[in-house]
């Protein structure tokens, strides 16, 4: 998809300045990969059994000499016994083979992938079947053995706890996951604390907070939450803040020293960066999330006002019926500030985001010049524009698929 198309199907590519000298990231190609031509038949038959129309919740990596791509296939954007989890796997991202298929009778979501050590990890959360709440049970994990034998899902980290994974990379030759616990109180207004973890490990099965004594880095309304290093080894989190707390609502924008990674330092935006994304690119901190199409763009439609669960409700219910986009950020890594840099391609519902970088490049390599990452990440149909304009609730019914888009970054 080039910018003038971006332009005309009203993605919002450039829609904030910027200073005219400083090169801008730009889209190319965009083409729809889940429903599509290349899938195997294990994917397509089921589909139309179950007459699913949502394709979303989605991870991509590269292992070995493919790529991966694992995604939810349910009826609709919400919790459903009839949900499936697929992985997928390619050589040129256009034929894919068929790798496995998870199912448990309960919704499953946020597929993440760990590459590490030479071996091949998929963590996911076990949700409940109610379509009207957030039901976490716990997380999760299969590891590949060879083409299409994947190991019996078991459970990981505290299993009878009700955490819920977000994201899983390799950085600093350890493999790190976040999670956060408790995320059925973001929807029950009750006002109790959400805690978010970052958690290491030297194996990719067993994971253990930074301090054994203190696991949580974050203690509050915070939840979707990832982060990346830069290149001094200091840390940068942005922090999905919808259940609000003391600071606020929206998102938390955090940083912690190289030395004292447990140690978060946060600044509070009235932004709420659902599905966040976080990656390094030459010297910046960037941020793939979801856009709110408002004035303001807030979340927090009082920002000043405290905690209270009118505030909560009205946010939701404002938030739910506004249309969204999905959008590239850069992360101020001093005054922890997010300024909108370009949309990426996405409408209706969308915005779960992942990225594939260069095949030569090493994990967390910013790299020193131009580079081209692919973008995959799930959206309404982008050949319906009416869909540019509907409302969030309204495209959570209706169909979903993935989308494969080039991110052209300077």
């Amino acid at each position: 998809m080039t910018s003038a198309m971006c332009s005309l199907l009203a993605l919002g590519c450039a829609d904030v300045p910027v200073e005219p000298s400083a090169p801008v990231p730009h889209v190319g190609e965009t083409r729809a990969i889940v429903p599509g031509p290349g899938l195997p038949s294990e994917y397509t038959t089921l589909r139309d059994q179950l007459a699913a129309q949502s394709n979303n919740n989605l991870d991509v990596v590269r292992h070995g000499d493919r790529v991966f791509l694992a995604t939810r296939l349910s009826k609709d954007h919400f919790a459903s016994a009839d949900t499936y989890l697929f992985v997928f796997s390619s050589r040129d991202e256009r034929t894919w083979d068929f790798e496995a298929r998870f199912f448990v009778g309960a919704d499953l979501r946020e597929p993440r992938f760990l590459s590490f050590a030479g071996a091949l990890y998929l963590y996911w959360a076990k949700l409940g079947t109610s379509p009207l709440s957030f039901e976490p049970k716990g997380m999760l994990m299969s590891r590949r053995l060879g083409p299409a034998q994947w190991s019996m899902p078991q459970s990981l980290y505290r299993p009878d706890e009700p955490y819920i994974p977000w994201r899983a990379k390799e950085r600093r030759g350890s493999a790190w996951l976040v999670v956060y616990r408790n995320g059925e109180r973001i929807y029950d207004f009750s006002g109790l604390p959400l805690s978010i973890e970052l958690l290491r490990s030297d194996d990719g099965r067993t994971f253990f907070p930074l301090r054994r004594e203190q696991p949580a880095v974050q203690i509050g309304g915070g939840s979707e939450t990832d982060f990346e290093f830069d290149e001094r080894g200091d840390l940068y989190a942005v922090v999905r803040n919808e259940a609000g707390d003391a600071s606020g609502f929206g998102s938390k924008i955090c940083t912690a020293a190289a030395g004292d990674l447990a140690s978060w330092r946060c600044a509070t935006d009235p932004k709420k960066y659902d599905s966040p994304l976080v990656f390094r690119h030459r010297d910046g901190i960037y941020l793939i999330a979801r856009r709110n199409l408002s004035e303001t763009g807030y979340f927090a439609l009082n920002p000043s006002a405290p905690w209270s669960v009118g505030e909560s409700a009205l946010n939701q219910l404002d938030y739910s019926a506004r249309p969204k986009r999905c959008a590239l950020w850069q992360i101020d890594r001093a005054s922890l500030q997010v300024r909108h840099v370009i949309d990426v391609p996405g409408w209706g519902d969308t915005c779960f985001p992942s990225l594939l970088t260069p095949a030569a490049e090493a994990p967390g390599d910013a790299g020193s010049g131009p580079r081209t990452l692919v973008l995959y990440n799930y959206s309404s149909p982008l050949d319906d524009p009416e869909n540019g304009e509907r409302a969030w609730n309204e495209a959570q019914k209706r169909e979903t698929r993935i989308y494969r888009s080039e991110l052209h970054m300077p």
